[in-house]
């Protein structure tokens, strides 16, 4: 049994990089490679079955590794690129993630005969592009500069909005969580998990710079360090306010990229590397939870 757990862990990451390789020589989309593979991988022949692999941890490590990834991509974001694409940004991120709800909600009902309430859930679920799709395809597509910043912080800042938006819905209309369900309601709670991340990330973000700066660690610790404290203040947020998590790690990226009292640039070249192993990995188990039942139903 503990040989088979370890050939299916070891098969997530050599199908993974594996597939990163082989999109690179053939100059392929790497997402679509890696929704192939795993979806071959789960159920078609049934080498990897992530529920009974990960069971209830599954969860909590791709919410984990998302975090993780979303950090990545802050590190990435320099702020003196707003100046030309602030408000480009900003419509991206408000009016694109309503107009986006609404579109995907009304072609839900109409196109696939959806419910309401579920059309409304998987609406806002779709708001989110997050940069394990985007930063990919900007890879392979290579934009002008302009467009490629526009979308890079479009991808990393909608993870956050996306996500929290999908689950405060989800609440909203099927538990009826916050009892009348309201647009203002939603707007409040989402904004609210959006403040509670900044401020969480701010703190993370001021701690590992006081870490590094004061030479708390030696040089060869403040990689692995730098990884812990994202880890507990993504932890700590979500434990103070749910999916507040990952705005506080984004905003933790952001800040270290911008700050010049220390340099990342070694934390910065290591979470890169760490970003590739985690999202080839986490397309491989997702795409190997699809039901061909699921799929058949749609019609697909």
């Amino acid at each position: 049994m503990e040989e088979l757990t370890l050939i299916s862990l070891a098969s997530i990451l050599v199908l993974g990089i594996g597939a990163q390789w082989v999109a690179w020589r053939i100059r392929m989309p790497v997402i679509l490679l890696l929704l192939i593979v795993g979806f071959l991988a789960g159920p078609i022949f049934d080498l990897i079955d992530p529920d009974a692999l990960l069971g209830s941890t599954l969860f909590p490590l791709v919410s984990l590794a998302v975090g993780i990834i979303l950090f990545e991509g802050g590190l990435t974001l320099r702020l003196d690129e707003l100046r030309e694409i602030g408000r480009t940004v900003r419509l991206l991120i408000s009016v694109g993630v309503l107009i986006t709800w609404g579109l995907a909600t009304a072609g839900a009902i109409f196109f696939l005969d959806f419910e309401p309430v579920l059309a409304a859930i998987l609406g806002a679920i779709l708001t989110v592009s997050g940069p394990t799709v985007v930063i990919p395809l900007l890879r392979h597509v290579r934009p002008s500069s302009r467009v490629s910043s526009a979308l890079k912080w479009e991808g990393i800042l909608i993870d956050p909005v996306g996500a929290t938006l999908a689950v405060l819905v989800f609440e909203a209309l099927i538990h009826d969580e916050f009892g009348n369900f309201t647009i203002l309601g939603i707007f409040f709670w989402v904004l609210t998990t959006l403040v509670v991340g900044f401020l969480i990330g701010a703190i993370g973000a001021f701690v590992t710079v006081v870490v590094i700066e004061r030479r708390w660690l030696p040089h060869n610790l403040q990689t692995a360090a730098s990884l812990m404290l994202v880890v507990a203040f993504f932890a700590l947020s979500n434990f103070l306010l749910p999916e507040s998590g990952l705005m506080a790690v984004t905003v933790m990226g952001v800040i270290l990229a911008n700050q010049r009292r220390v340099s990342i640039q070694h934390i910065a070249t290591f979470d890169e590397e760490l970003g590739i192993l985690l999202l080839s990995s986490l397309f491989i188990i997702l795409s190997a939870r699809l039901n061909l039942e699921d799929i058949t139903n749609f019609g697909l």
